[in-house]
């Protein structure tokens, strides 16, 4: 769409578009001598790319944001360890979305969070490895009395938690879409078998090959 200015206010227009819009360049600016007024056409402004200080400034903010999240994630892990219902309440979501896949006796995450295990043979949590990347914590641990191995996948939200997505038993393979399908579809977890998307593989279980034990494999694509 093209906005048609008289000519004495030319001057006056451009110096406004520069001084709220400053990362404009000047050559987005158009006159056609063909016509008695002068046009300004919206469709060729373009912004310039973010400057290194810019991109910095995004790396910076999504460490802190993960430092957070895995923050929020180990406090749980430790209130769960000495049974502090308070500080478990306190951390998750009242209306937790709580996704599990493996053998329907090792529900142990959700028997511990409704208060509904055996306090005679308790399950426990003790992570071997903490990784984030943005909101999504993975956590990666051991049963060895039980000779189980589990993986954790929770999304944390303004220090809230507010998605846990429970594997037992399972190979876990994660993979983040680009940057450009990430834009498209907007932030997301989810979890597939295949995707037609362009996707880089980011993180991988290890404790189930150290188990030795043939397990099914399963792709969580983060967004």
């Amino acid at each position: 769409m093209q906005t048609k200015l008289p000519l004495s206010s030319l001057p006056l227009f451009f110096f406004w578009v520069l001084t709220h819009y400053p990362h404009l360049s000047h050559s987005q600016y158009i006159y056609r001598e063909d016509e008695t007024q002068p046009q300004f056409s919206s469709a060729i402004l373009h912004c310039h790319k973010p400057t290194p200080a810019g991109v910095s400034e995004l790396a910076h903010t999504e460490a802190a944001l993960e430092e957070s999240s895995k923050r929020v994630v180990g406090a749980l892990y430790e209130a769960l360890s000495t049974r502090d219902v308070e500080t478990v309440h306190q951390l998750l979501a009242p209306d937790l979305e709580w996704w599990f896949h493996g053998p329907p006796n090792h529900q142990h995450l959700m028997q511990l969070l409704t208060g509904s295990s055996s306090s005679d043979d308790p399950f426990h949590f003790d992570p071997v490895s903490i990784v984030a990347f943005g909101s999504t914590v993975l956590v990666e641990g051991y049963e060895e009395r039980r000779s189980v191995a589990w993986v954790h996948a929770w999304v944390v939200t303004d220090g809230i938690i507010t998605q846990v997505r429970e594997y037992f038993n399972t190979s876990v393979t994660v993979t983040r879409l680009s940057n450009t399908d990430k834009a498209a579809e907007g932030p997301s977890t989810s979890t597939t078998a295949a995707r037609s998307v362009p996707c880089t593989c980011v993180w991988q279980s290890k404790v189930c090959e150290s188990m030795g034990k043939s397990v099914p494999g399963l792709l969580l694509a983060l967004q």
